[in-house]
C-alpha cells in the first residue's frame, strides 16, 4: 500500500474504532450459568440453548484468549444510532456504509450494528445446528482489503464470542476460501468450521462493506438473511453502553488466528497438477500475469501460479489496498479490463487473469488481448464443461446473448437455460434442475460469477481460472502446447453482436404517478404495458420462454427490459447487428413506455440520438 493509503487507513481506523483497545493480552475468567445468562440475555437465545451452552462453557478454570488488532480507540463509549436493519439486506448478502465521507452517505454499518448482526447469525446457526452439550460451534471470519475490514472483523468476533461460539480469524481471505473452510477437514487449521462469515462488499466503493454467510450447505439465501437481520435488530434494540463495554472485556470464547489461505491455495495447485497427470510444474514456460485490483486476489500469482511453474512477472496491483487506487476490482469494468489487457500485451504474456475484490468473480485475456469475460467467458467455460459432460445444461442469467444460445446448443451440443439475474438465483436454479433429473454442471452469470457442480456449487473466481489452467497444462502435457490459443480455439464460432449496450431507467419514487405505491409495483406496470404493446407489433416477437422482465427479438437482435433486483431501476439491454437495428429496438421500447412519467428514459434518448 502506498504511504498515503496507509495514512488514510490509519486515520480512518483511529476515528471509527470507538471502543477497541490494543489488547493482545490474555485474561482469565471463571464461567458460570449466571455469567452466560447475563451475557446472552440480549442475543435472543432460548433457555434450552442457554443451558446447553452453559454445560460446555462453565466449569472451573475456563480460559480464553482474546486478541484485537485495532489501534487505540478515540472514545470509550459507542454512540448507538437508530438503524433500519432491513435496509442492510442486499439479496443474499448484507451491505452498508462503513466509512463516512463519500457523497454524504450516513454510516449504517457501525461496530455495534456489526456486533448485533454477528450475534444474530450465532442465534440462527444455533437454531439450525441443534447443538447438544458435547459440541461447541466454531465460526471462521475472513475479510477483503477494505479499510473498514479490521474494525468490523473485531466487532464480528465480539458478537460471536459473546454468544459462546469459538471464533477463528483468517484475516485477508477470499470469499470462496471462507465457504471452503466449512468443508475442509484439516484439523491442523481448525477445520471444518460450522459457519463462516466473509466481510466484503465485492466491487462497491471503498466506503462500503458487508457480509456473506456460509455453512457446509452453501451460501445463505434471502430468507436466511432476513431472519438474521430481524434477530440482529432485536439484539441491537437491547444494547447499552454498559453491555457493549462488557462484551469487549468479557468475551468468553477464545479468538484464534489461522493462515487458512495456505490450505485453500494448496487445493487449487493440486487440482491443476492432477489434470496434467500429476506433473509437478505443469505450467512451466507459460507467462501468466495477474491483476488483483488491490483486492484479496494477489495470492494467486505467488501461491498458485508460481508453484505450478508459471512466470508471473508483470502481474500488477497484487498488494491489498482498500482505497483501490488503480481501478475498481471488477471484471465487468472497462477500465479494469483495459488494465489487464495492456499488462498482457506489454509483457507478451500467454494469459492474463483478473479478479474482483473478494475473488468470487474473474475474467481472462488471451495473448492477443482478446477478453474472456461476460458472454465469452460463459462460452469458454461451457466448452470446457461440455467436453467433460456432453449434453449437460448450462444455466446463465437473463442478459446473455442469442449468439451464446446458438453456440451452446448448435456448436457444443448442450442446452442453454437462461434464468434470472443474481448469482444465487442462477446457482439455485442449476441445483433445482439436477434435483428434478435435468443434469447441469455449470451455473454462470455474465458478471463473472461461475459455479460448478464438481466444486460444491461455489461461485469461485479462482477455481474458474483453474479450469482454464487445466486446459493449458493438459495441452502442454500432451505435446500440443500453443499458449492461450488453446483457449481461444474453444470459443471459435461464437456469434457476437456489433452493438451491445445496457441503459438504466431510474424510477422517481417521489413522483405523483406512484401514488404512494412501491417502485416495484410501478416497474411491473411498465413491463406489463410493454408486453401488451409488443403483442400488437408484427416485427417483434416475445421470447417463448422467459423468467425475468420482457425479452423480445426483432431486427436481427433482441432487447430485455427488467426490474432491478434491489434498486428503483429498469435496466434495458439491447444487442443488434448494427446501430440502426439497435435504434429500432430502442425506439420500440421508448414508444411503449413514454407515458410513464416517473420513468427517466434520458439514457435511451441519448443512445438513439448518438446512434
Amino acid at each position: 500500500m502506498a504511504a498515503s493509503g496507509k495514512i488514510v487507513q490509519n486515520v480512518f481506523v483511529a476515528q471509527c474504532c470507538q471502543r477497541n483497545r490494543q489488547l493482545d493480552t490474555q485474561f482469565t475468567m471463571r464461567n458460570s450459568l449466571p455469567f452466560q445468562a447475563r451475557k446472552l440475555a440480549w442475543t435472543g437465545f432460548s433457555a434450552m440453548q442457554l443451558r446447553s451452552l452453559a454445560s460446555y462453557q462453565s466449569g472451573p478454570g475456563n480460559r480464553g484468549t482474546v486478541y484485537c488488532n485495532a489501534v487505540p480507540a478515540t472514545s470509550a463509549a459507542p454512540h448507538l444510532e437508530k438503524v433500519d436493519f432491513k435496509k442492510l439486506q442486499n439479496g443474499s448478502d448484507i451491505r452498508g456504509v462503513a466509512v463516512a465521507g463519500v457523497e454524504g452517505e450516513p454510516v449504517n454499518l457501525t461496530e455495534p450494528v456489526t456486533e448485533a448482526i454477528a450475534a444474530g447469525f450465532a442465534a440462527w446457526l444455533l437454531d439450525k445446528k441443534k447443538i447438544d452439550a458435547s459440541k461447541r460451534l466454531r465460526v471462521s471470519i475472513g475479510h477483503d482489503s477494505r479499510i473498514s475490514a479490521q474494525s468490523l472483523q473485531d466487532a464480528v468476533s465480539r458478537g460471536l464470542a459473546g454468544a459462546g461460539l469459538e471464533v477463528v480469524q483468517y484475516g485477508l481471505a477470499s470469499t470462496p476460501a471462507m465457504f471452503n473452510s466449512t468443508l475442509s477437514e484439516d484439523e491442523e487449521f481448525i477445520c471444518p468450521v460450522d459457519g463462516s462469515i466473509m466481510i466484503t462488499a465485492s466491487h462497491l466503493p471503498y466506503n462500503r462493506n458487508g457480509f456473506k454467510f456460509f455453512t457446509n450447505a452453501g451460501g445463505l439465501g434471502k430468507a436466511d438473511i432476513k431472519d438474521i437481520l430481524e434477530r440482529a435488530a432485536n439484539i441491537y434494540a437491547n444494547f447499552s453502553v454498559e453491555s457493549l463495554k462488557y462484551s469487549e472485556q468479557a468475551a468468553s470464547a477464545s479468538v484464534k488466528r489461522v493462515d487458512y489461505m495456505s490450505v485453500y491455495t494448496s487445493g487449487l495447485v493440486k487440482a491443476v497438477r492432477k489434470a496434467a497427470g500429476n506433473i509437478e510444474k505443469p505450467l512451466e514456460g507459460f507467462h501468466i500475469v495477474v491483476d488483483a485490483g488491490n483486492g484479496a486476489g494477489g495470492f494467486f500469482a505467488a501461491k498458485v501460479l508460481e508453484p505450478l511453474g508459471a512466470i508471473t512477472s508483470g502481474s500488477q496491483f497484487l498488494e491489498p489496498d482498500g482505497l483501490f487506487p488503480n481501478h475498481i476490482p471488477n471484471p465487468e469494468d472497462k477500465a479494469a479490463m483495459k488494465a489487464i489487457t495492456q499488462a498482457v500485451l506489454d509483457n507478451k504474456a500467454d494469459l492474463g487473469i483478473i479478479f474482483d475484490t473478494d475473488v468470487d468473480r474473474s475474467a481472462a485475456v488471451d495473448s492477443a488481448g482478446r477478453e474472456f469475460n461476460r458472454n465469452r467467458l460463459i462460452a469458454l467455460m461451457s466448452a470446457i464443461v461440455l467436453e467433460e459432460h456432453p449434453g449437460t445444461t448450462i444455466v446463465t442469467d437473463s442478459v446473455t446473448s442469442d449468439g451464446l444460445t446458438t453456440f451452446i446448443e448448435k456448436k457444443l451440443g448442450g442446452k442453454h437455460h437462461r434464468f434470472k439475474r443474481g448469482y444465487k438465483n442462477v446457482i439455485d436454479e442449476a441445483i433445482r434442475l439436477n434435483s428434478v433429473g435435468e443434469e447441469s454442471h455449470l451455473a454462470i452469470e455474465t458478471s463473472g460469477h461461475g459455479a460448478l457442480r464438481e466444486n460444491h456449487w461455489l461461485d469461485d473466481g479462482a477455481y474458474l481460472m483453474v479450469k482454464l489452467l487445466n486446459k493449458l497444462a493438459s495441452a502442454q502435457a500432451s505435446g500440443s502446447a500453443g499458449g492461450s490459443k488453446v483457449l481461444t480455439d474453444l470459443v471459435e464460432g461464437l456469434e457476437e453482436p456489433a452493438v451491445a449496450t445496457e441503459l438504466r431507467f431510474k424510477i422517481d419514487q417521489n413522483h405523483t404517478d406512484l401514488k404512494g405505491g412501491s417502485f416495484r409495483d410501478y416497474g411491473e406496470a411498465v413491463l406489463k404495458h410493454l408486453e401488451n404493446t409488443i403483442d400488437s407489433d408484427p416485427k417483434l416477437q416475445k421470447a417463448p420462454v422467459n423468467y425475468e422482465g420482457v425479452r423480445v427479438s426483432g431486427y436481427g437482435g433482441w432487447f430485455l427490459l427488467r426490474l432491478s433486483l434491489h434498486d428503483p431501476v429498469l435496466p434495458l439491454n439491447i444487442e443488434a447487428p448494427s446501430s440502426e437495428d439497435a435504434v429500432k429496438l430502442g425506439l420500440a421500447v421508448l414508444s411503449a413506455v413514454k407515458d410513464f412519467s416517473a420513468l427517466d428514459t434520458s439514457a435511451l434518448d441519448k443512445f438513439v440520438q448518438a446512434s
